[in-house]
């Protein structure tokens, strides 16, 4: 050391903002050492104090703010903020609007903001950024402690209770304290005033385990015996401990459901037997504060610096104390402390300028009326590790053609060196891709603002982002920057396209349309422009397919098609395909299509399943062992729109998932083509859905043939894209009242019968589809049953008329075989005259008796015969004389017969109605009888017949048609049977006689003539008959004919006019 450095003493002089050292005087070396250091840390603290500037304040600080008013808080900037009052905003959760802000001036700017139970704690002033990060900074903030003011109590009122023989000097006094909670910590202090002084009376408790005493004057009216506790319900005696006469102590365990009063009282040694309340405490319970554990703290960048305020969190406890807790975030520096209230488990102190390189120790007090906890300190030996930078700005990517598989990043540091030395972090990813890459940590540990990445894919988008940290890597990683994107340039592709082809068969042709389609390269390092197509087989030549002749729609589908031809099934081909970009061309792909008959083998089998809401395909391999890939091709059954992907044959699991698009509730068939050195095999296919649900829509059900207890059901099969899965049965709801049944049917079935139900009923039916992720029901529908079965009316109509033509049938035949007895019962018999008694034919002719043989003959009742002459007949009466004797027979039985003439004349019928009282005569009409006409020469009485001269006139037999009742004797046969004789009534012994002779006109035979005709046809009548009855029958024709009379010839009988019946007795009419 020199004379003059020997002779220097120093003289340090400082200003803020500038620094000067003057050396005077003499100094040794050691000295003058220490002497430096003094002034490097002199230089150092005010380089800090400058670092350590605080930017504003908020007015008031640590405020208490009434519920329901306006409060009014200002923000105050320091000189040393980069920024003005325009800057400054507020936030209270969310940005406070900014018309609740008072500018003031320049640098200040107040919020009024209303409070209410939902108000945020913290308010925080924060000012705008400038800068590029656009991160704003946190000026400062204040805690808001809100409450309700106390009420005003009411309804106060004391009483002091007598003690023995003296009023206790116990006051109690109760009050209506107000009817909302304060929400604040709220002291209540009962004042009494005595003589001009206040006696403050301050009643707490609290604790885990408590004892309570009660000190007692003992009086002679009670002593320690008498006193117990009350919590609720009276305290166990054994918890009591007696200290002296006039003393008793209780201990209890205290727990959240404790009683809120303790209560001392007396036993009562009155009639009344009432308790005495001698005092009493309100127990306020909770549990001690617990050690805060793992406190952290962090410091964020602010602008171009580091903020002050320190942000801090730790985890408070396991468990809430229930009493009013405080928690207090301390930070220490060498030679000052800073405090604040905090939340419970963080809080913030503001340092005011942050204290670079400087020891900071940071710790946590809680405190409640049980204690008070510190939490261990956090010792920070640099305040820069606790330092949080902004991340990197301006990140940008730059490429250059001439490499194409490397970019260069760039970016700018977010903060000076001067504060902070960093190291960086580069993440990089395609932008397809979901992972990012990471540059090895030891290529940006230097203090670096960019970087050349490699190794990257031509043609690609990536993505970069950089975040950065202190080199030391104490303190904590910024957030990532913005994300950069960039697209690398073009290379020549790198794979070859993906080429395969669409076969359909024609109908009824032996031929094949062929659909050669492509994907672009899987590295197609660029833009594909254009595709060089070469098919060999079915006489085509060589194709260029530019790639803006395919359409904007073909450029934006993955699936090209390239071209179409027709292939007979006889032929193969070959097709070869390679893709151009602007650097170059790809690999050559190629593809055969074999001929129909010399395709490979397919898989044996195919399975397909969903997992994670992806649909995995698998199959098991051919026997051929030369499999090179596998193709797995899918086709939208609705759409058709067809996407296939390519799987290596050295795949030993036989397993893949579909990476396409696949959409839920579609329909897809998916096949699996073996490729043999390009050669495609025999697909196998299976139809399946990535997920299935209910169908959109159920079944539309109608009828298609209705009977009486059964019905047929029909419907549609659901539109594919509304089945949304594969319907694995139909169910069948059919309702008829309150009665509801079901039937399940097969998926492949689109009608069924219903059976068993009711005729002549209404059903509502309606079919569910389903699915095995559920149904959907289709409409109703509402039938009717018939009443009859087609046919089964048909069926009884014909059943009723084959039961009545039967019974038709069978009145027939019985009536065939009956007819007899029949007629019996329907027309009774009819006398037959000529089984009648004539009890005289004439004066001439006496009658005898029946022949024994003919008795059972019908009787005939008595007729009047006029026989008469007639010379000339007309030539019908010649006609109808010959009759026939069994002409006679067959209408014996018949009322209307009887032989017409030109002599004959009708008479009119007698009624039995007129024969008065006669109860024999039974039939109620007229019976018509036969009539004996003797034919003669001459006319009836009274009558001129026309003569026929030529002619000679037998007497002949006809019947007569006279309706005279029967005889009486006919009437009653039993008289004749009994006597075997015929009884007549002497009126009727005459009803027959001879015929008066004709009148002078007559100009017949002779009376001989006459006498001899009436003889021969009397005796002709008797000799058939042999009975006193005459009966008639026609004239045989072998018998001998009567001779006519003469004409000069008299009868024996006088002429003269007759009637042509004698009077009746009985009613018979006049004819």
């Amino acid at each position: 050391m020199t004379e003059v450095e020997r002779q220097i003493r120093p003289h340090v002089i400082t200003k803020r903002g500038t620094h000067r050292i003057e050396v005077t005087g003499d100094m040794d070396k050691s000295t003058y050492c220490w002497w430096q250091l003094l002034v490097f840390a002199c230089l150092l603290c005010c380089h800090t104090s400058d670092l350590m500037t605080t930017y504003g304040k908020i007015i008031p600080q640590s405020p208490v703010v009434e519920i329901g008013k306006n409060f009014t808080a200002t923000c105050v900037l320091y000189s040393t903020a980069e920024g003005t009052a325009d800057d400054i905003f507020w936030t209270c959760k969310d940005k406070v609007p900014e018309e609740q802000y008072t500018k003031i001036n320049d640098s200040a700017v107040s919020v009024t903001i209303k409070i209410t139970k939902e108000t945020c704690k913290w308010l925080l002033c924060k000012r705008r950024s400038r800068s590029i990060s656009n991160l704003n900074t946190q000026i400062t903030g204040i805690m808001l402690t809100k409450g309700y003011p106390p009420e005003k109590p009411t309804n106060l009122s004391c009483m002091a209770e007598q003690s023995g023989q003296k009023i206790s000097s116990i006051v109690m006094c109760s009050w209506i304290p107000g009817t909302r909670d304060e929400e604040l910590v709220t002291i209540f202090s009962l004042h009494c005033r005595r003589h001009g002084q206040v006696n403050l009376l301050l009643v707490a408790a609290s604790g885990v385990c408590m004892s309570a005493m009660l000190s007692h004057i003992c009086t002679a009216e009670g002593t320690a015996d008498d006193i117990f506790w009350t919590c609720k319900d009276k305290v166990p005696e054994e918890q009591y401990t007696k200290i002296n006469d006039s003393a008793v102590s209780v201990t209890i365990k205290i727990t959240e459901e404790t009683c809120n009063w303790l209560i001392c009282e007396r036993r009562s040694r009155s009639i009344s037997n009432v308790n005495t309340k001698i005092h009493g405490i309100m127990l306020t319970k909770g549990y001690p504060p617990e050690k805060p554990t793992n406190l952290s703290c962090i410091a964020e960048q602010s602008g171009q610096k580091i903020s002050s305020i320190v942000m801090c969190s730790w985890i408070p406890g396991t468990r809430h104390e229930i009493l009013d807790t405080k928690f207090s975030l301390y930070c220490s520096e060498p030679n000052k402390i800073f405090n604040k209230t905090a939340e419970r488990s963080n809080g913030f102190i503001d340092t005011e300028t942050f204290p670079n390189f400087i020891e900071l120790t940071f710790w946590v007090e809680v405190t409640n009326s049980l204690g008070t906890v510190r939490s261990d300190d956090l010792i920070i030996e640099d305040a820069n590790y606790l330092v949080k930078p902004n991340p990197p700005l301006d990140v940008h990517i730059i490429s250059e053609n001439t490499f194409p598989r490397s970019v260069l990043v760039k970016w700018k540091q977010p903060i000076d060196k001067v504060y902070l030395k960093l190291k960086y972090n580069i993440h990089f990813k395609a932008v397809d891709s979901k992972d990012w890459s990471e540059v090895p940590r030891n290529e940006t540990q230097s203090d670096m603002e960019s970087f050349r990445l490699q190794r990257l894919m031509p043609y690609t988008k990536y993505e970069v982002r950089v975040r950065c940290i202190q080199q030391t890597e104490h303190g904590y990683w910024s957030n990532w920057s913005v994300i950069a994107g960039h697209l690398t340039p073009e290379d020549k592709p790198s794979s070859k396209p993906d080429l395969w082809r669409v076969v359909i068969p024609s109908q009824g042709k032996s031929e094949r349309t062929v659909n050669v389609t492509c994907k672009d390269p899987v590295k197609s390092n660029g833009w594909i422009r254009n595709y060089s197509l070469k098919i060999q087989g079915g006489g085509l030549k060589p194709l260029l397919v530019n790639r803006s002749d395919l359409g904007s729609q073909s450029q934006g589908r993955k699936i090209i098609q390239l071209h179409q031809f027709v292939l007979a099934d006889d032929e193969k081909s070959h097709i070869e395909l390679n893709a151009w970009n602007s650097a170059g061309e790809s690999p050559k792909a190629s593809l055969t299509i074999p001929k129909l008959t010399e395709e490979p083998h397919s898989v044996k089998s195919l399975s397909w399943f969903t997992k994670n809401s992806s649909l995995w395909v698998e199959w098991a391999p051919p026997t051929e062992k030369d499999v090179t890939e596998y193709i797995l091709e899918w086709v939208s059954v609705s759409d058709g729109a067809l996407d296939w992907q390519r799987e290596d044959g050295r795949n030993s699991k036989y397993l893949a998932e579909i990476r396409g698009d696949l959409e839920k509730f579609k329909r897809y068939n998916v096949s699996v083509y073996p490729l043999y050195s390009g050669k495609p095999g025999k697909p196998r296919t299976e139809a399946v859905y990535l997920e299935q649900k209910a169908p959109k829509v159920g079944p539309v059900v109608k009828t298609s043939q209705d009977w009486k207890n059964e019905v047929e059901l029909e419907w549609t099969e659901i539109p594919l894209d509304d089945q949304q899965g594969f319907i694995t049965n139909y169910t069948i709801s059919y309702t008829t009242g309150n009665q509801e049944n079901f039937w399940v049917v097969p998926a492949n079935t689109f009608s069924h019968t219903l059976k068993n139900l009711t005729g002549k009923s209404k059903y509502v039916v309606k079919v569910m589809a389903s699915t095995v992720a559920g149904g959907t029901w289709g409409t109703e529908f509402t039938f009717n049953t018939l009443e009859y079965d087609p046919g089964e009316m048909a069926g009884i109509v014909v059943s009723v008329c084959m039961t009545f033509l039967f019974l038709v049938v069978s009145v027939v035949v019985l009536f065939i075989f009956k007819m007899e007895r029949i007629k019996k019962k329907i027309w009774p018999p009819v006398p037959d005259p000529s089984n009648s008694t004539i009890a005289n034919w004439s004066p001439d002719f006496p009658y005898k008796k029946d022949a024994p043989g003919e008795s059972g003959l019908g009787d005939v009742s008595v007729v009047e015969v006029d026989v008469f002459e007639d010379r000339q007949h007309c030539e019908e009466d010649k006609a109808g004389l010959p009759l026939k004797k069994d002409k006679y027979l067959s209408e014996e039985h018949s009322s209307g017969i009887g032989g017409s003439s030109c002599m004959s004349s009708p008479r009119q019928s007698v009624s039995d109605s007129d024969e008065g009282g006669d109860s024999g005569q039974t039939t109620a009409s007229t019976v018509q009888y036969s009539s004996v006409v003797a034919a003669s020469t001459s006319g009836y009485k009274g009558q001129t017949p026309q003569s026929c001269p030529s002619q000679i006139h037998t007497p002949s037999f006809v019947r007569s048609e006279s309706t005279q009742p029967l005889l009486e004797s006919e009437e009653q046969p039993e008289s004749r049977e009994g006597s075997g004789q015929v009884h007549l009534r002497h009126p009727r012994d005459t009803y027959f006689r001879r015929s008066p002779a004709g009148n002078g006109d007559d100009d017949g035979g002779s009376g001989e003539e006459r006498s001899g005709n009436l003889a021969d046809l009397n005796q002709l009548e008797m000799g058939e008959h042999r009975s006193t009855f005459l009966r008639f029958s026609p004239v045989d024709e072998g018998s001998p004919q009567a001779t006519p009379m003469e004409e000069d010839q008299t009868p024996d009988i006088q002429p003269g006019p007759m009637s042509s019946y004698l009077p009746q007795l009985r009613g018979a009419r006049p004819q």
